[in-house]
């Protein structure tokens, strides 16, 4: 059963957050999908998924990628778009004093060279807790923790806002707001 949520959850990341033209659907402004089109739609590209499974992978994912509206009817991802125009109507707040990234050996060069980018998403994604950006890091290799200075950014005028999952986002971390280790 895990296998088949984690399969599951895998796909809908794919339709939710990056490509929703795979099965022939379009997310809506605010990045919603009807839950019978998804279905009906996803069964017939071969993917097969029931509203039980749905609703367990929104209610058993560890890190909450899903929600569903409060009629019940559509769901999205909460955060970690690449489709663009997708304005998940978050408001912008103030930042604890620090935030944490999760990254690899490999991307710190650039990083010292750009700070954070978006790049292909629409946000970068930051943590408020040092374990969550570590397992973040741990994805692809041996994690380095970046501690972002996110009231001094706040402070200068950089906004941040907070997705139903608790991932902080922002649209980039200059050089000058980052602590390397």
């Amino acid at each position: 059963m895990k296998n088949n949520l984690t399969t599951t959850s895998k796909f809908l990341s794919l339709i939710l957050r990056h490509k929703p033209e795979t099965i022939d659907v379009k997310l809506d402004e605010n990045g919603w999908l009807e839950i019978s089109k998804l279905i009906k739609n996803a069964n017939q590209h071969g993917n097969s998924i029931t509203l039980e499974l749905l609703h367990d992978v929104v209610a058993t994912s560890d890190k909450r990628r899903f929600m569903l509206s409060e009629d019940g009817l559509k769901i999205r991802a909460n955060q970690g778009h690449s489709v663009e125009n997708v304005d998940l109507q978050l408001e912008s707040i103030a930042p604890p004093d620090v935030l944490y990234h999760g990254t690899v050996a490999q991307f710190i060069a650039s990083i010292r060279e750009q700070g954070l980018q978006k790049r292909s998403r629409n946000h970068v994604h930051l943590s408020s807790e040092l374990s969550t950006a570590s397992q973040v890091g741990m994805r692809r290799g041996k994690p380095i923790v970046l501690v972002i200075n996110s009231e001094q950014m706040h402070d200068a005028g950089y906004q941040f806002f907070q997705s139903a999952n608790g991932v902080w986002l922002t649209e980039a971390v200059p050089v000058e707001f980052i602590e390397f280790p």
